[in-house]
């Protein structure tokens, strides 16, 4: 998969380095770290050195890795840095390409799981405003998701349109979902007021 993105590359870009130096004890502070930077969407490579395409959008995470990194007592370079050549960018765009792959394959396998719930609920024939109110969180945890991985998908990969699309789809079973559940309580006559259909966010 990373292949094929390289036949797409355009000409090299500059990068960020990160040199992350932290005490091992206590560990929870090199933890605190890590996950700031994977969470900002740096990738590692090599001992201690992060990486990311110099774009203003990864300044605000890597800022809050600094400072969690004075805390725990470490030191955090910033290094600016153009590859020299064409294998050594290699290196690092295939890196992160990988990383916001994978970020991509997970959230669309989570866009299967909601589908099937609601699939689920569905062919069991579940009418009722919690089991809508759960899948509607669970839809809203699915945008946000969606939000920041777009935030960190500075190279603009298909695969973004693809679980654009995927969300679109999620969003319109519930819908349909919300629908029967408004048209079974109706019937029932036990409830009376405004159905609020779910509305498709506003994405990127």
């Amino acid at each position: 998969m990373v292949q094929e993105h390289r036949a797409r590359r355009e000409v090299r870009m500059g990068w960020i380095l990160l040199l992350v130096q932290l005490p091992s004890d206590p560990s929870r502070h090199r933890v605190a770290v890590w996950r700031e930077l994977r969470r900002g969407g740096a990738v590692p490579v090599g001992a201690g050195t992060w990486a990311l395409p110099a774009s203003p959008a990864f300044q605000a995470a890597i800022d809050r890795a600094r400072t969690l990194c004075a805390r725990g007592g470490g030191t955090f370079a910033i290094l600016d840095a153009v590859p020299r050549d064409e294998e050594s960018d290699r290196v690092l765009r295939d890196a992160f390409v990988s990383a916001r792959l994978e970020e991509w394959a997970e959230f669309e396998r989570d866009c299967g799981r909601f589908e099937q719930d609601i699939a689920d609920e569905t062919a069991k024939g579940t009418t009722t405003f919690s089991e809508l109110e759960e899948q509607e969180q669970s839809l809203d945890r699915l945008r946000r998701w969606y939000r920041d991985l777009r935030k960190r998908d500075v190279l603009l990969l298909p695969e973004a349109r693809n679980a654009e699309r995927r969300l679109r789809s999620c969003e319109g079973l519930l819908n349909d979902f919300a629908e029967r559940v408004y048209e079974a309580v109706r019937r029932s006559d036990t409830w009376s007021g405004e159905h609020r259909v779910v509305r498709p966010a506003e994405l990127g």
